[in-house]
């Protein structure tokens, strides 16, 4: 199917939804709620099909004037001007709406759930991914987005073990799910003397979040264990059995949760870190059905896979999917400079999705 025709295909499901969504009997009920999402979400499409073909019969009546031999000189070279103009940015529109057209990850608009964990290194392992963990925050700060600890393991230094965490807000699942992997950080660590450089690693991995529609979870399968919150160091932050640990024993998948004073918030949370990692492995199943086992080329997501390396001594980031350096660590750092990383990633699917299509 050409782009003509899926552009007219396009139009024939908008003007059929706005009929259906107008004449409902029940408003307000699921089915008129997905056809009020799915008309939503092809409202951009249609006003870029709008752009696409507003451009074009405006090239066709310009060409007409040029073509005229009625038309002053003074007007025909205005003519031609804006002409190639409109020509100049005619691949432009056509590939905004290509990307519009792509298949959409259905999680994109999700909610996401981020769990980091020190690798190789010991001490300077768990520091690095502290460091992740708030240049998560502080970058969900920066977009508007809710981030909330859902659950952290502490070391004596300031690092954690391993960390949890729930992001909210506009599509924010489709702007981390490339940071999941192995980031690698290159510095001289403040446990050595010596001013050697050394590498340590820690992972990422980001969930879409799931509701409780997406992963029916029996009862049955759950293990569930309670236990004193504990601080770095192994000091009780509490007296009570609060924390929660619970394994999905069909799956081995076991979460915690002891942030909260409160046994049952505990609970809650741990039981949304389940049902994410439960509807990521469903998810990922899926794509790698679709794709045939083959991996993406900004990664398959797989924590074991490499995807940056931080070298603190350079002062540069570096993204190995893209081939991507950049020499602003400590902007990366805050927040402020992660989306010149994240958006060439985003770009880069989209090119690979679009050669699919071809």
């Amino acid at each position: 199917m050409n782009l003509d025709e899926s552009l007219n295909r396009v139009l024939r499901r908008y003007d059929e939804l706005q009929q259906l969504v107008a004449s409902h009997p029940k408003p307000g009920s699921p089915a008129h709620t997905a056809m009020l999402k799915e008309f939503s979400d092809l409202t951009p499409v249609v006003q870029g099909i709008a752009a696409l073909r507003g451009s074009q019969h405006e090239m066709a009546d310009l060409a007409e004037l040029i073509a005229d031999p009625r038309s002053d000189a003074e007007m025909r070279a205005l003519a031609e001007s804006e002409f190639h103009a409109l020509k100049a940015r005619l691949p432009a529109l056509e590939q905004d709406l290509k990307i519009l057209l792509l298949p959409k990850d259905e999680a994109d608009a999700r909610n996401a759930i981020l769990e980091v964990r020190a690798g190789t290194g010991g001490d300077e392992a768990a520091l690095f991914a502290g460091e992740l963990l708030r240049m998560y925050q502080r970058y969900a700060e920066l977009r508007g987005w809710r981030f909330e600890l859902i659950d952290a393991s502490e070391t004596e230094i300031g690092g954690y073990r391993e960390a949890s965490a729930q992001i909210s807000g506009q599509g924010v699942f489709a702007h981390l799910k490339f940071e999941s992997g192995a980031h690698r950080v290159q510095r001289v660590p403040v446990t050595e003397s010596g001013g050697r450089i050394h590498t340590s690693a820690a992972t990422v991995a980001v969930l879409p979040e799931a509701e409780e529609v997406d992963i029916h979870i029996d009862e049955k399968d759950l293990r569930v264990d309670t236990y004193r919150s504990q601080g770095a160091g192994g000091q009780h932050v509490n007296t009570t059995d609060s924390a929660v640990r619970i394994t999905h024993m069909p799956s081995g998948v076991v979460v915690q949760c002891q942030d909260e004073k409160s046994q049952h918030k505990n609970r809650a949370k741990a039981m949304k870190v389940l049902r994410a990692r439960l509807y990521e492995a469903q998810r990922q199943q899926q794509i790698d059905e679709r794709a045939a086992s083959r991996k993406s080329q900004v990664g398959s997501g797989d924590r074991s896979e490499r995807i940056r390396t931080y070298n603190f001594p350079q002062g540069r980031v570096t993204d190995h999917r893209i081939n991507l350096t950049l020499y602003k660590l400590d902007r990366v750092l805050t927040g402020e400079a992660l989306d010149e990383l994240i958006d060439p990633l985003i770009s880069a699917d989209q090119a690979e999705k679009l050669a699919e299509l071809q």
